[in-house]
């Protein structure tokens, strides 16, 4: 584990390597998730996923396959004993060679298929210190949180932002806002508001800052449960 001076003291840091889908989680967890875990002496590191090597350069950044994803995360594993290690992939979109994705129609409630998904995904990975993480269903059901605060970023938007909130008050909760092709989170919010697809990784970070963790927390079991865990870590 990391150390960190101050004073006459020595503090010991629990450390925790996350790798992210794409540039908007990455932001998210290093402007939101990383100075609320820093204030529980929890240091976290962020990048996005592996995607492709050419030429000495290395592509980071969607879900391209599992097999790229996994072998990257097991590399980072191997340069890093002394951490602990999760991810944060959306369920929407996975592809097909995710561990437990050919065989998750049988559930019905999106929990349920998380759960066994994550679960299969640490038997394949098969690391101690590995927490497994899956969004429900996107990162952006964390905005659908509370749609009035798309209004931090697309202040001229306010019709389409009513409509956001009325689609919204359909659902349980924003985790069970689906995975459809034209109705996953990210989807309806771009129907409405196009230019959010361009922007998302500055827009989508700066909205959920705006919602704020303790709301995002309550609406979003399954995220809350993840962030739960990361802040009950103890010294490796």
């Amino acid at each position: 584990m990391g150390e960190e001076r101050i004073g006459r003291e020595t503090f010991q840091m629990i450390r925790v390597n996350i790798i992210v889908e794409g540039q908007t989680e990455e932001t998210f967890v290093r402007d939101v998730l990383a100075p609320h875990l820093g204030n529980l002496q929890i240091v976290i590191s962020v990048r996005c996923v592996e995607t492709g090597r050419k030429n000495n350069k290395i592509f980071r950044g969607g879900m391209t396959s599992y097999l790229k994803a996994k072998r990257d995360l097991l590399n980072w594993i191997k340069q890093d004993r002394n951490a602990y290690f999760t991810t944060m992939f959306d369920l929407y979109r996975l592809p097909g060679d995710f561990p437990g994705m050919k065989t998750t129609e049988r559930f019905a409630d999106p929990y349920q298929r998380v759960a066994f998904i994550e679960r299969e995904f640490a038997l394949d990975i098969n690391e101690e210190h590995f927490i497994p993480y899956i969004q429900l269903h996107e990162f952006e059901a964390l905005l659908l949180t509370e749609p009035s605060k798309f209004n931090v970023y697309y202040f001229d938007r306010s019709k389409e932002i009513k409509i956001l909130e009325q689609l919204c008050a359909e659902y349980q909760t924003p985790e069970h806002i689906n995975d459809g092709e034209d109705t996953a989170p990210s989807k309806r919010i771009a129907n409405l508001i196009p230019e959010y697809t361009t922007a998302k990784d500055v827009a989508g970070p700066i909205i959920a800052q705006a919602i704020g963790l303790t709301k995002l927390r309550y609406e979003c079991r399954h995220f809350n449960e993840w962030l739960e865990r990361l802040e009950n870590l103890r010294l490796l």
